[in-house]
């Protein structure tokens, strides 16, 4: 049983987790059981979630932006039904631009819903007046004036896309992203700075994200079955990310650079604070 593995195992099953290695690829590399293994993600993620809640709190953020990263639980949306699915999954990242810090995140489907309830939880962590960037997702807009009221100033970063016949087209075709022909940056709400809307820092952590969590990973048969799996595996990877990563632009970690944290965390003392 998980309980019954040393302080040792548990850390080094949680940095590999983490870093991105599959569940499999662990028990090869540790000969810790997969179940087990499994057993300890979800709980180390589920508190790794109230760590992030408690933690992210009275923030000082000041350049938000904020992004959708795609994945699915058990199949994709075309086959969900047919399995008894839950088919595609959204989660809503906001990151600060100047600390790299994800203040929040929202996990669920990519519509009005989750897009109000991702917007009223960021706003219920910062304390100051802040300029959110977004793309040309409809729900934002709603979303932004539901959290915040008129105490954000928001822009959007329109992006137009070439369009590729996609056929018989080879695999470095299918699935590499389409071709940036027009960008537009328009003023949604407030007095933001035009030449501070932007997506792109948040973009790349749905890259490092990927990289990070296995269970995002595409084209693999890595992905989640049940969605407090993915929940936990998401919440794991914000927490080491915030709390035990240095990042290279800020050279610390993110919740350092923000003030949330006094120093960096080992992946040891995050297994600590999750009751492991």
């Amino acid at each position: 049983m998980a309980n019954n593995l040393t302080t040792e195992k548990k850390t080094l099953a949680v940095s590999m987790l983490a870093e991105g290695n599959s569940i499999r690829a662990i028990e090869r590399m540790t000969g810790i059981h997969r179940d087990t293994i499994m057993r300890l993600g979800v709980r180390t993620g589920a508190a790794c979630a109230q760590i992030l809640d408690e933690k992210m709190r009275g923030l000082s953020c000041k350049q938000i932006e904020v992004d959708e990263i795609w994945g699915f639980i058990g199949a994709k949306r075309k086959n969900a039904g047919q399995a008894g699915a839950y088919g595609d999954v959204w989660t809503f990242i906001a990151l600060d631009a100047d600390t790299k810090l994800i203040p929040s995140y929202v996990v669920g489907k990519r519509d009005a819903y989750h897009a109000k309830a991702f917007m009223d939880d960021l706003a219920g962590r910062v304390n100051n007046r802040v300029q959110i960037s977004s793309d040309a997702l409809a729900a934002y807009t709603n979303a932004v004036e539901y959290g915040f009221g008129t105490n954000a100033d928001y822009g959007q970063i329109v992006k137009t896309y070439s369009v590729t016949p996609l056929g018989n087209a080879a695999a470095s075709v299918r699935y590499s992203p389409a071709e940036v022909v027009k960008v537009e940056k328009n003023i949604v709400s407030g007095t933001p700075d035009v030449d501070r809307i932007s997506t792109s820092h948040v973009e790349k952590q749905n890259h490092t994200l990927r990289m990070h969590c296995r269970r995002l990973t595409r084209l693999t048969n890595a992905f989640s079955k049940k969605l407090e799996n993915f929940e936990a595996a998401v919440a794991l990877n914000f927490a080491y990310y915030n709390f035990c990563k240095t990042h290279g632009a800020v050279r610390c970690t993110p919740a350092m650079a923000a003030g949330v944290e006094k120093s960096q965390w080992t992946v040891a003392e995050l297994v600590e604070r999750c009751g492991e």
